[in-house]
């Protein structure tokens, strides 16, 4: 079956970026059969620049988020899960079982013109691969650029794309804080591989952590730690690693704040005890294998 890609892009002031993302759509060796992409109440202009570039890109279509969600103008937007509510508003217009591939694209992230094409043969290669993507670099002062580290098994929130079948398998994406890692710790549970691929290069061009601030983002990240039944030993652990990165000492603090305060509060967690149990013996094997490598 030939590959029919469904983009969706939840965007809020991205006047600054959302052209190059465009473009570089439009110069895919693979274009997507469609790519819709929500506007969420930007100040910046930006659903004005989208209009102005819809007619020159066919399979682009524009559309306005709900008036009504208390999500728009938030000033922590991944906190209230804006991205995740607007991408099912933008699917819940279409009938996505008509593609064979739905990705969630941010407003923010150039890809490469060769992405979508090497992406779709990697599915095609691979049966079990249900969630994958490429990585990430953003560009830093004086030239240079950064590139973002994550596991192999995690894909970017920003550049996530499914097969049909992973999609259905895993209910779709859940509209709350820690959805990207709910959705591919899914999607290993029903059987499916989740990988991103580090020869697939895209540019961020909004650096991480700088809309809402990087220590709202490390305790944003402690507080998914909580609802994903991260135990504390992996916690504490991770937390002295974010303490080496910038801002030195406060990421850590703030990443375990976030944790503690989630459980102070009863945050509600993941109800599902099968995805409990399934994370906690990934958690482990993970561990062990980290302990085996560091003896070397």
């Amino acid at each position: 079956m030939e590959p029919r890609v469904l983009i969706v892009s939840p965007v809020r002031n991205e006047a600054a970026h959302i052209e190059r993302v465009a473009r570089a759509l439009a110069a895919q060796e693979l274009r997507p059969a469609r790519w819709i992409v929500v506007e969420d109440a930007s100040t910046d202009g930006t659903l004005e620049l989208l209009h102005s570039l819809s007619p020159d890109i066919p399979f682009m279509e524009v559309t306005e988020a709900e008036a009504a969600s208390p999500h728009a103008g938030a000033r922590d937007r991944l906190a209230r899960a804006a991205p995740p509510r607007n991408f099912n508003f933008g699917l819940a217009g279409v009938d996505w079982r008509r593609y064979t591939h739905i990705l969630k694209l941010d407003g923010d992230i150039e890809l490469p013109p060769h992405y979508l094409r090497v992406l779709l043969e990697r599915f095609a290669a691979e049966p079990r691969l249900g969630l994958a993507g490429g990585v990430l670099v953003e560009p830093m002062p004086g030239g240079e650029v950064r590139r973002l580290v994550i596991p192999r098994h995690h894909v970017h929130g920003a550049l996530k794309c499914y097969s049909r079948e992973c999609f259905e398998s895993i209910g779709g994406v859940q509209e709350r804080l820690a959805w990207d890692t709910i959705d591919e710790t899914y999607a290993r549970m029903r059987g499916f591989d989740t990988i991103s691929f580090e020869d697939l290069v895209s540019v961020h061009h909004r650096r991480w952590g700088s809309a809402d601030g990087v220590i709202r983002g490390r305790v944003r990240l402690g507080e998914c730690a909580y609802i994903t039944h991260y135990p504390p030993s992996w916690v504490a652990l991770r937390s002295v690693k974010l303490a080496c990165s910038r801002p030195y000492a406060q990421s850590g603090l703030a990443y375990l704040f976030g944790y503690i305060r989630a459980a102070a509060l009863r945050t509600v967690r993941v109800e599902d005890s099968a995805y409990r149990r399934f994370t906690r013996r990934e958690l482990r094997r993970r561990m062990m294998r980290g302990a085996i490598a560091a003896r070397g």
